[in-house]
């Protein structure tokens, strides 16, 4: 069953911020997609059995905070 976890990161606010949050977070296991909100500062993954700290992580390594 898919699942959908959302984070609100505030400091994305450009088409480079988006690239660079999309790429890690596709890499973690489970996810199926990565949609950014830049106007809502919002990050929406989908997908199975995905690990919240997983992505919070790889938020992190795009250089990115989860609020």
């Amino acid at each position: 069953m898919s699942e959908t976890l959302r984070f609100r990161v505030p400091a994305m606010h450009c088409e480079h911020c988006e690239r660079a949050i999309r790429g890690e977070v596709v890499r973690v296991a489970g996810v199926e997609a990565v949609e950014v909100d830049l106007d809502a500062r919002l990050v929406t993954v989908r997908g199975e059995a995905v690990s919240d700290a997983a992505v919070r992580e790889a938020i992190d390594e795009a250089g990115y905070e989860v609020a």
